[in-house]
Parts: C-alpha cells; structure tokens; sequence
C-alpha cells in the first residue's frame, strides 16, 4: 500500500433524478458562448441525445454536434473529432456517450490550442494542458471515464489499446442522471458494468492502493456485487441501475487514486487486435487474473467479503472468503452470458505468442499488480482462455 498518496477529481458532480437540470446552470457559470457537443451515431439513434439537448437549447447557447466517432476509436479517429471541435470554435465541450466519447471529448479538451496532437500525446504525455472545460454525462454504468484522467485509444501499428494518462483530463463538470441508463441495452449494460467490477477489485488489488483508493474501490465493489444482475436483468430495476451509475464513478474515482492491473493490460491486445469490446475482454480476463493474484493478497480478498457479503456469512478463514469472492466473480460473467473463451471471437491459439508480446508491453499497469506477471505467467493466463 502506498504511503503518500492524493485524490484528483472532478470539480462539480451532479448525481441523481433530474441531474441534467444542471445543464444551463454550468453553461452560464462558464459563460459559455460555443459549445461542442460530442457523441456518437447509436447514442442519438437511441434518442439519448434528446434530454440533454433540450436543455442545452433552452440556454441558448451556439452549439456544433460531432458524432463521427467508432465504439472503438483509433488515435487518428479521435484526431479527427478534436479538429473538428477546434474548426467550430469551441469554448466548452460537453460529452454525451460512453467510455470512448468521454474519452475523445476529454482528449479534445486538451489539444483545441494545436500545440499537441493526440498522436503526439502517445510518447510525450507532459504536453496535454487543459484549455477548454468539460462536462461529462456518461450513458453507461460502466467506463468510470467520467471521473478518471485517461483516455484510450487503438494504436493500430501496434495491434493495441494505449492509456493516455494526464492529470489535466479529469473532467470539470459531471452529470450522473439515470434516465441516460435507464433503457440501456442488457448486452452493453452487462459488459460496461463488468468493466466497473473489474475497476473497483483492480484498484483494490493494486500495488498503488492506499487509504482514499480503498474507500472509492471499497464501495464501488459492494455496490456492483450487489447491484449488476438485477440492474442488468431488469428494465424496472431502477435502483439497481442508478447505483451500477454512482458505482461506476466511484470505481473511475478510485483508478484515478490508485490503478487498474494485470486485467487490464491483459485485456489491451484483445481490443487493439481483435477489436473485442473493451468490458467484454475484461470480463474474460477477470476471474483468471483474479485467481493468479489471489495468493499474493488473500487478506484483501477476506475484507471485500466482510464488507461486500451482505446477511449471515458463513466463510471464516482467509482461503474460504477468497474462493467465495472468486466464485463470485465468476457467477457474475457466466449469468450475465458473457463469453469466457477467446474462441468465440475467432482468436486462434496459434496467435498465443503474439499476445503474449502485446500484453507484456503494458508495463503501466503490470506494474500496478501485486503479483509480478512474468511472460510464461501471461501466456498460462492467455491460454486458459483461448
């Protein structure tokens, strides 16, 4: 655990029923004159758009649409919405999506100066600098995007999914509703909020955790254990579904204190290579890392019983609280229907070693696991799922 540690976070957090009714209000605190609203094509082919607009036009304020943006977006992909947002004139940027819209817009609010592209911010981090205020209203229980300072990308030369990581991307204003996930797909609910799950235990497994990172990971964990299934199975679960939202914050509060681990980095090169949806391939990974690591902090894994176990608990030693909480885990994937094999996606086992070498470049977060991940401990890890 570290020893000195500190908590960056967003300015201003709304959360709760009617949260978007804040919307005006940040516009005129910002005095804001135009402003550049970033989302997706599937987000206004839902009408999630609808409610936030009609706020933002009761403002008044000028305001430019950039939609042209892929569930999975490369850096050259995102290049484009940020000049695109530069060419508007933008003085405020306000992003309405999942992980990869927050993810662009918070990308956008630090290169509209030109001095820096999102290409150059792959190799030089120091040189993102805010110079245009956010505020992020996440459509998805999941990403935590709202609340951390990183945005990824694929970097296609590579075959991999980059953390761009600067203090200067944590959002300004966050709005955290639960009409934007009320309707929100099973398929995308599930793999986002295994994603928030992988984030919460991630960080509190982590090399980097410390006393603030614990109280954020801590609750964020109780919260989606005792949420997901009925906040995915259920479009009445309302709330389930609104502490899956507040979780997800939490659990993106607690990376930005702490750091996600071998889950993550394992999970890169099956975004960047095989294009498999970034909750998806966390989901797959989840359980297995989790058992790797489970030797090298089983008190860890005892506490998140005691705190996330709810009514009579039955486990009393350390290795019975760790195999309930593993289980867990796994029961969670399996009911949400998430694949746990790579096969279903196509990936050949002859492509082992080509993992092997991705995964074991994302140094980062390897860095952050507890247990050091050799290469020969990767590959035993890829090819249980393969």
């Amino acid at each position: 655990m570290l020893a000195k540690y500190n908590l960056k976070m967003p300015h201003s957090v709304f959360s709760g029923e009617d949260a978007l009714e804040n919307i005006c209000g940040i516009l005129e605190e910002n005095q804001v004159k135009h402003l550049a609203v970033f989302t997706d094509q599937g987000i206004r082919g839902a009408g999630l758009l609808e409610a936030p607009m009609a706020r933002v036009e009761e403002s008044g304020v000028d305001t430019v649409i950039l939609d042209d943006l892929p569930a999975e977006p490369t850096y050259a992909e995102a290049q484009k919405l940020v000049d695109q947002c530069k060419a508007c004139g933008a003085d405020f940027i306000m992003a309405v999506g999942g992980g990869s819209v927050m993810d662009t817009a918070k990308l956008a609010g630090v290169l509209l100066d030109g001095s820096s592209t999102v290409h150059d911010l792959l190799e030089a981090l120091g040189r993102a600098k805010k110079c245009c205020p956010t505020l992020m209203i996440p459509t998805t229980a999941g990403t935590g995007s709202e609340a951390t300072p990183n945005a990824i990308v694929a970097v296609p030369e590579q075959e991999l999914k980059v953390g761009i990581v600067s203090d200067a991307m944590i959002a300004d204003n966050v709005l955290l509703d639960p009409l934007m996930i009320k309707n929100l797909p099973r398929k995308i609910a599930a793999a986002t909020g295994v994603d928030a799950l992988a984030h919460a235990i991630e960080c509190y497994t982590s090399n980097k955790a410390n006393p603030i990172s614990d109280t954020f990971a801590l609750e964020a964990l109780d919260m989606i254990l005792n949420n997901i299934l009925p906040a995915c199975d259920s479009a009445d679960a309302v709330s389930q579904k609104s502490a899956m939202q507040l979780a997800s914050f939490y659990a993106g509060v607690a990376i930005t204190a702490s750091g996600t681990t071998a889950v993550h980095a394992l999970s890169y090169p099956l975004g960047g290579k095989y294009h498999i949806a970034h909750g998806v391939s966390n989901a797959i990974l989840l359980a297995p890392v989790m058992r790797f690591n489970a030797p090298a902090c089983p008190e860890r894994f005892a506490a998140a019983y005691d705190r996330c176990v709810h009514g009579e608990k039955t486990c009393v030693t350390q290795e019975e609280k760790t195999e309930f909480m593993l289980r867990w885990l796994e029961k969670i994937v399996r009911h949400l229907e998430i694949p746990t094999s790579l096969s279903a996606f196509g990936v050949p086992a002859s492509d082992l070693e080509t993992l092997v070498a991705a995964g074991m470049q994302v140094t980062r977060l390897l860095n952050n696991n507890l247990r050091p991940v050799t290469a020969d401990d990767a590959r035993a890890l890829y090819r249980r799922i393969l």
